[in-house]
């Protein structure tokens, strides 16, 4: 039996479980940009990678796609040139309940389980990440790196983590026995299903465009719930790579 995505991360999540419970610190994403963290060569994978998103369009596929949008400045003379879909909501809603339909019934370890795994990969893709943050918010590249990657990153966790001690508390299956005196007692089996409330909505801001949307986006997902992210016209990068993250069309993590 192949390793889930669940089963690969369930003692990061039984930490950050343990974490919320006792008040302690921890965290699984190093918030230092250092070769002994990330790799000797993860500054310039990451640069690279940014680079290489300038002057073209955003590839990502949305349904109902009608055209291109987005015009970021960028603060310390790097000419961004990004345009990103712009898409007809009309088209784009009905697709998201077709797709929210089998989200919901992928279940409770499948929801915590691939936010984790997004939450790993996005961690890999910190120093691109913070050259988004950096060239679109104007932070200096440490405060980007560590409040638009790892720091974020942290609260996106810790959403999974409390959206899980809530669900985990449920039992799948109850025996409900009631005594009747001299009477056979009255027996009901139960079976409890985690119910998604329905299409959740993250609004960005330009100053933390990363920090302040994860909280929202990962308790969204690991309760089964589809998300659509609008970005702040002045930060759309740093949301665009996470979703790119969170819905992969390719099979490895950026800057792996």
């Amino acid at each position: 039996m192949s390793e889930t995505f669940f089963d690969r991360h369930k003692q990061m999540l039984e930490k950050a479980v343990e974490m919320i419970h006792t008040r302690g610190y921890w965290s699984p994403f190093p918030e230092m940009p250092s070769p002994k963290a990330y790799g000797d060569t993860a500054n310039e994978d990451g640069k690279s990678a940014f680079q290489e998103r300038l002057q073209k369009p955003f590839a990502l596929d949305q349904p109902g796609t009608i055209g291109q949008v987005g015009k970021e400045d960028a603060p310390f003379g790097v000419k961004l040139g990004i345009t990103y879909p712009k898409v007809d909501l009309g088209v784009l809603f009905p697709a998201i309940q077709n797709a929210a339909a089998s989200w919901r019934n992928a279940g409770p370890e499948t929801w915590a389980g691939v936010a984790l795994e997004t939450l790993v990969r996005l961690n890999k893709c910190s120093f691109e990440m913070a050259y988004a943050v950096m060239h679109t918010t104007g932070q200096a590249f440490m405060m980007a790196f560590q409040a638009g990657g790892p720091h974020a990153q942290d609260r996106g966790l810790e959403a999974v983590a409390y959206a899980w001690s809530e669900i985990s508390r449920i039992p799948k299956n109850a025996i409900w026995e009631k005594p009747q005196g001299k009477n056979e007692p009255l027996k009901m089996a139960k079976h409890y299903r985690i119910i998604p409330r329905g299409i959740a909505l993250v609004i960005g801001c330009c100053t933390f465009p990363t920090w302040n949307s994860y909280p929202g986006l990962f308790a969204s997902l690991a309760t089964g719930n589809a998300v659509v992210v609008k970005p702040h016209p002045g930060a759309i990068l740093p949301l665009a790579i996470t979703v790119e993250v969170v819905r992969p069309e390719r099979s490895e993590p950026c800057c792996s």
